[in-house]
């Protein structure tokens, strides 16, 4: 066995905490031909490695690793090993014996050699970031230091690259408002109930943006209170229909993507795409089918649907005239350009009748009805119920 496999199935024991199952570490020291004892864990990511590596050969993928560990073994001055444990991602393993007295110099120290690291590699063409784990002397407690090591690097996913992470702790105790308003959640909700797919994305990137400050950027609860919003899109999408396997099965992946996903902007970027894939489906296969001029039509009602809109602004936004967009509207969406965008108005001020935040006037005005009796009498025209009976009869 050659030193190198030999150190990296002596990693890979340490890193997994597996090491104990297999014998003494002198005994397994001596197995491998190898005197090395590490007490340190540090991670080394290339920076933006999911984008880089679009449209790469192989070779390249091979050549930027060797880049990386050349610059590693450059810049390390004590005893060390090394194993990729992702495309991209190296762990090295340091040993530096400190005494109890250099203990309060730890962190100074491993960040100079993480600072050395990155200038290496920079040389050699490529950009990585670093997350340092704790001082472990006991071989057997190593992996923790390997695991702290991966979860200091979180905070990389707000910051940027060629950064230096160390582990620290966090509290998990922290009383956690909701981020988002009820009108900014409900009005979410409502525009995926009418399939307005476009703002969807649009108030998902300001939500996003707004939950990410809420929560002082802690990666652990963003993420979930992200993931847990898709679920509840997700849910409205059922609740009209679809195909329930299908999509609960695509949920199922794109959220175990979407927790590796280490950069904010492409997080933000697949949600959004995802939100609209999904809200697409609620849109239903007459819309989808029709001309684009009438696919404008569709797309100019679900942006301004909230104000007072006309059939002639609309037909001149198509460059169409008023009879020929009537007659072409009613007959590839099969009712009219009244009918259609009181149904959007009436399915969308559902989700605001069933929030006891609103008051049936307030729903009137947030789905775009000046007049609330003109609403009430439009609802009860389309749901056969007037919006107070529809509104105790969902609170009750």
């Amino acid at each position: 066995m050659t030193l190198h496999f030999a150190q990296t199935a002596f990693s890979q024991l340490l890193l997994s905490g597996t090491l104990v199952h297999e014998g003494s570490f002198e005994e397994i020291q001596k197995s491998y031909g190898i005197q090395f004892h590490p007490q340190i864990v540090m991670i080394v990511s290339i920076d933006r490695y999911p984008d880089l590596i679009i449209g790469k050969p192989f070779l390249w993928r091979m050549e930027i690793g060797k880049h990386v560990v050349e610059g590693v073994s450059e810049a390390i001055p004590v005893p060390f090993a090394w194993i990729w444990v992702a495309e991209g991602v190296l762990a090295v393993l340091l040993e530096v014996q400190l005494e109890q007295k250099q203990r309060d110099d730890y962190w100074r120290m491993t960040e100079e050699i993480a600072r050395k690291i990155q200038k290496c590699v920079a040389r050699r063409g490529a950009s990585v970031s670093i997350g340092i784990g704790s001082y472990q002397d006991n071989p057997y407690l190593l992996h923790y230091s390997y695991e702290e090591a991966i979860e200091s690097m979180n905070d990389r996913f707000f910051q940027g690259n060629q950064l230096i992470f160390r582990y620290e702790k966090k509290a998990h105790n922290k009383q956690w408002q909701d981020a988002l308003s009820a009108q900014e959640r409900t009005e979410l909700l409502a525009r995926v109930r009418i399939g307005d797919d476009d703002g969807v994305c649009d108030l998902l990137k300001a939500h996003l943006e707004k939950m990410a400050e809420a929560y002082q950027k802690d990666v652990d609860i963003f993420k979930s209170e992200v993931v847990d919003l898709v679920m509840t899109i997700t849910r409205i999408v059922l609740e009209s229909g679809r195909d329930a396997s299908t999509i609960l099965s695509e949920n199922t992946r794109f959220i175990q993507d979407l927790y590796k996903t280490i950069r904010y902007d492409k997080f933000v970027l697949k949600v959004c795409e995802h939100c609209k894939r999904l809200t697409q489906q609620v849109q239903g296969l007459h819309v989808s089918k029709v001309s684009p001029v009438i696919q404008k039509a569709v797309r100019y009602i679900l942006d301004n649907h909230q104000r007072r809109i006309s059939l002639g602004e609309v037909a001149q936004y198509c460059c169409l005239s008023v009879y020929h967009f009537s007659h072409l509207f009613k007959r590839e969406i099969g009712e009219s350009f009244i009918d259609y965008l009181n149904r959007i108005r009436v399915k969308k001020s559902l989700f605001y009748l069933e929030n006891p935040d609103f008051s049936v006037q307030q729903t009137a005005q947030l789905v775009g009805f000046d007049d609330p009796n003109y609403f009430s009498r439009t609802f009860k025209k389309y749901m056969d119920i007037t919006p107070t009976k529809y509104r105790k009869a969902k609170l009750c």
